[in-house]
């Protein structure tokens, strides 16, 4: 099968460094286009970036030339880890010429015919895309996003347990310092400390999960009824958001039924069958003190969201925690597993890989 040209906004970055590194052979998509700012552009990608994560960067990427952001591209589809004030214009620019865009950036998330996508819990909202095309005028083009990256355990621990009726959701975070980018906090602010706050965060963590939740209406997204208070903090740890979650259930399940709803969850079809996707969504650790951003973060090659102590809450009901890599379940992997679940849809133009789909039902 001829794979998928990509490209990928804010390339050099450290989420754009995500994209590269997971992108690399990968059975459907080729990473065929880098886009960086006006210092890196011009120059190749092996000259331009100061790579971040572990290892090197591709072999196969090196020699390719960064194009400036308003370059002309030819890639169907776009991955963009820009920052909200690029991405704002850019994305819709892109999107408007024909290209599929999946986007980390916040810009656009909250739109009401953007889907803002987990795949394995809301994939019905990619019918927002024929909304999307209808009203803006697009004929090919499509910009899906994905939620901010605290939010990513929340969701993903909440959806089994809508069955149970969510009402109320209290969220206290601890967010790793790559969730800044690069260079990011300044050690001297970060190194034996916590920092109570994260600018712009807790208003996206108390209101994303909403539209997450919620169902497809038909033209628009109806959000879930239930109300949601954050606190989000700075954390001295690389990689690997951590939340503490109370929550209220209307049906009042024991904790024997929460847990099993939890590891028995798997999503909805086809994305268990998706190659970026996790053989086990939710993974509840019984350890008492699990689960940790060190020890845990890369559970299912850091697409699984793994969940752990939970017990009565004297307040609410329920209060657990839960952990998520931020930089790839958070962010370029699920931009990755969305463009994947599209490919599937028939929403990358004539590009079909070679896999059966089933029909969409929620398990």
């Amino acid at each position: 099968m001829q794979k998928l040209d990509v490209a990928v906004l804010g390339a050099t970055g450290a989420v754009g460094q995500r994209f590269i590194q997971l992108l690399e052979n990968h059975p459907w998509f080729r990473v065929a286009e880098v886009i960086g700012s006006d210092r890196s552009a011009g120059r190749t990608y092996g000259e331009a970036v100061r790579w971040v994560l572990d290892g090197s960067p591709p072999d196969s990427i090196l020699d390719l030339q960064v194009k400036p952001l308003d370059a002309p591209l030819t890639s169907p589809l776009v991955f963009s880890a820009l920052p909200k004030e690029a991405a704002e214009l850019r994305e819709i620019e892109l999107a408007a010429a024909g290209h599929v865009v999946c986007t980390n950036a916040s810009a656009h998330r909250m739109a009401d015919d953007v889907p803002l996508l987990l795949p394995e819990i809301n994939s019905e909202h990619l019918s927002l895309i024929e909304v999307q095309r209808q009203q803006r005028g697009w004929t090919s083009g499509a910009l899906v996003a994905n939620s901010n990256c605290t939010i990513m355990p929340v969701v993903m621990a909440l959806a089994p347990l809508l069955k149970f009726g969510v009402s109320k959701v209290m969220i206290v975070s601890a967010q790793a310092i790559s969730g800044a980018g690069y260079p990011g906090i300044a050690s001297l602010d970060i190194l034996d400390n916590m920092i109570p706050y994260v600018g712009g965060e807790e208003e996206k963590v108390e209101t994303e999960p909403l539209k997450m939740l919620g169902h497809f209406g038909g033209e628009s997204i109806i959000p879930l009824d239930a109300v949601m208070s954050a606190s989000c903090n700075r954390a001295p740890v690389i990689d690997g958001h951590l939340v503490n979650v109370s929550m209220e259930l209307r049906d009042k399940p024991s904790l024997d039924a929460v847990i099993d709803a939890w590891n028995s969850f798997r999503g909805l079809d086809p994305v268990p069958s998706l190659p970026s996707a996790p053989k086990q969504p939710v993974i509840y650790m019984t350890q008492p003190d699990r689960p940790q951003p060190r020890r845990d973060r890369s559970a299912g090659n850091g697409m699984s969201t793994s969940v752990g102590r939970l017990r009565p809450d004297p307040l609410l009901g329920y209060k657990f925690v839960a952990l998520s890599h931020n930089t790839i379940r958070g962010a370029a992997g699920c931009s990755i597993l969305n463009a994947e679940l599209m490919a599937v849809q028939g929403y990358l133009g004539s590009f079909q890989p070679n896999v059966s789909v089933p029909e969409l039902t929620r398990s």
